[in-house]
């Protein structure tokens, strides 16, 4: 690892107003940049680099008494007791700080995209900013399904409060003594939990002896202090993922500000280029039930797979949901909204949760097309989402809108970075418009892309049933869509390198490569 410190940074070159370093310049509730990301490299709450590390048992605690041997820390009269560390981990706050910012979620792997289960956890910590942490991350939206209680106190306080009560599905115990201090409360603690209960313990010390002597007692999990929310959010997911879940797609939904801002257009044009540009399985989910647009758009005929899916979200398999969807291209696969008004659409928050969560599971990113309406589960999506992009115009009203929408969703997801803003018809001839840097600073949020107004190309493909990236491949709408699929998707268009070839349009160079360029 070097310690090079970056270049500054120049102005970006593109034709379109991007920043991509907005969220890192500013104040931001965590270490990610960007929603969900989680340290996923090595870091000081590991074992030492080099040391394989050994095999865990069953997720259980050993008791004292089968535990023989000798300790890993014998005690001494005359040895003086380890010091409490009582400042700051900076290599570890850098690690993860940069692991989030500048690694991708990646599918399958132990990235952001976790699934706690409905259970309780309980939280016993020492040091004030462990509290603060936990506190945070019990609020995080991918805890959302599980009960989190928070006490003071450390690993006494948990053996004491287990005396009397039987022991949750999880417990995360502090313990800032010397190792040898903290191996014997781990065997106190062990006496009173419940089979199959699983602990994770955070400690003060990095060091690899103390990590296999307590895996060797059945703990869980071994953190050191101090810690960010999100790592012990990984922990978490960590400790409860599903083997058999291959992975969990990455759900990106798109909301409007207000009605005509182009929110679908922009969700099923952005979609099209992750799948045909950059080549990653995608995912449409049409949830405006009476007048979703999806079908139309991709010359479909609309089935009722969405309505089916949240008439019945017990029953979905993957089986089931691929005979729902509709196949657009080889990559990319619909779930049409049926588009008619016969039916009161009375649908409860969880039945949505549900088939979002299950249609997950079919693709690494799932766009979610959400109408222009405010409701119980319009909430829950909106915080639940991997990524939200809300598209305004450069109006009073979509002003408005987009703030109450982001102070929301910001308040609801306290250690993701905020949502990303998509201004759409952009010069309109003869409307006065607010300008995109005071749109921006009125909400916080740095406009991640702006769509010229192009009534041509756009109506062209919409009475066609076709993207902007095939019938109007030249434009510069087509080039804005090929680099919003970069931003939500985290992805590179890839380099054509046969004989004669060129590069994809706007894939000639990163979204990266003007941010560490040499000043001349």
């Amino acid at each position: 690892m070097t310690n090079a410190f970056p270049r500054p940074v120049e102005d970006f070159e593109d034709e379109f107003d991007l920043d991509m370093g907005y969220v890192a310049s500013g104040p931001t509730p965590g270490p990610a940049a960007r929603p969900g990301d989680i340290a996923a490299p090595y870091s000081p709450d590991q074992p030492a680099m080099g040391v394989e590390e050994p095999a865990r048992p069953p997720l259980q605690f050993t008791p004292p008494a089968v535990a023989t041997g000798a300790p890993a820390y014998p005690a001494a009269a005359s040895e003086p007791q380890m010091p409490v560390v009582s400042g700051f981990n900076p290599v570890g706050d850098l690690v993860a700080g940069a692991s989030a910012a500048f690694s991708p979620p990646v599918p399958g792997g132990s990235g952001p995209e976790v699934s706690v289960p409905r259970i309780a956890i309980h939280v016993f910590a020492e040091r004030q900013d462990t509290l603060a942490a936990a506190e945070r991350a019990g609020q995080d939206r991918r805890l959302s399904r599980a009960t989190t209680q928070i006490r003071v106190g450390g690993v006494a306080a948990a053996v004491e409060a287990y005396r009397h009560e039987p022991t949750p599905p999880l417990i995360i115990v502090e313990c800032l003594k010397d190792p040898q201090t903290l191996l014997w409360e781990v065997d106190q603690l062990a006496e009173v939990c419940d089979a199959g209960t699983k602990v994770v313990v955070i400690g003060a010390t990095n060091d690899i002896l103390l990590f296999r002597e307590l895996m060797r007692r059945g703990v869980s999990e071994y953190l050191v202090a101090p810690l960010q929310p999100l790592q012990l959010i990984a922990a978490i997911g960590g400790l409860f993922s599903d083997p058999a879940q291959p992975f969990v797609g990455r759900s990106i939904a798109f909301v409007g500000a207000r009605g005509g801002a182009g929110s679908s257009s922009v969700a099923h044009n952005t979609a099209y280029a992750m799948s045909e540009r950059i080549g990653a399985n995608t995912v449409i989910v049409d949830y405006d039930l009476p007048f979703g647009t999806a079908g139309l758009d991709f010359n479909q005929d609309p089935l009722n797979g969405v309505a089916d899916a949240l008439s019945q979200p017990d029953r979905l398999d993957p089986l089931l949901l691929d005979r729902m969807m509709v196949r657009c291209t080889d990559k990319l696969s619909l779930f049409a909204a049926p588009a008619t008004l016969d039916v009161d659409w009375d649908i409860s928050p969880e039945a949505f949760e549900e088939v979002t969560t299950q249609i997950r599971s079919t693709a690494p990113f799932v766009v979610l097309d959400l109408p222009h309406l405010w409701s119980g589960w319009m909430r829950r999506t909106l915080i639940a989402a991997d990524e939200v992009v809300v598209v305004a115009t450069p109006d009073l009203a979509s002003l408005r809108n987009a703030k109450n929408m982001i102070d929301l969703i910001r308040q609801g997801r306290p250690n993701d970075a905020p949502p990303r803003l998509v201004l759409n018809q952009v010069g309109v001839p003869g409307r006065p418009e607010i300008p995109a840097k005071e749109f921006g600073a009125a909400l916080g949020v740095h406009p991640s892309l702006l769509i010229p107004f192009d009534p041509k190309v756009f109506g062209a493909a919409s009475n066609n049933g076709q993207m902007i990236l095939d019938s109007g491949a030249k434009s510069k709408a087509a080039d804005a869509f090929q680099m919003l699929a970069q931003i939500v998707s985290c992805r590179e268009l890839p380099m054509l390198t046969g004989p004669g070839s060129k590069p994809a349009r706007g894939g000639g160079k990163s979204l990266l490569s003007g941010l560490f360029k040499k000043k001349s």
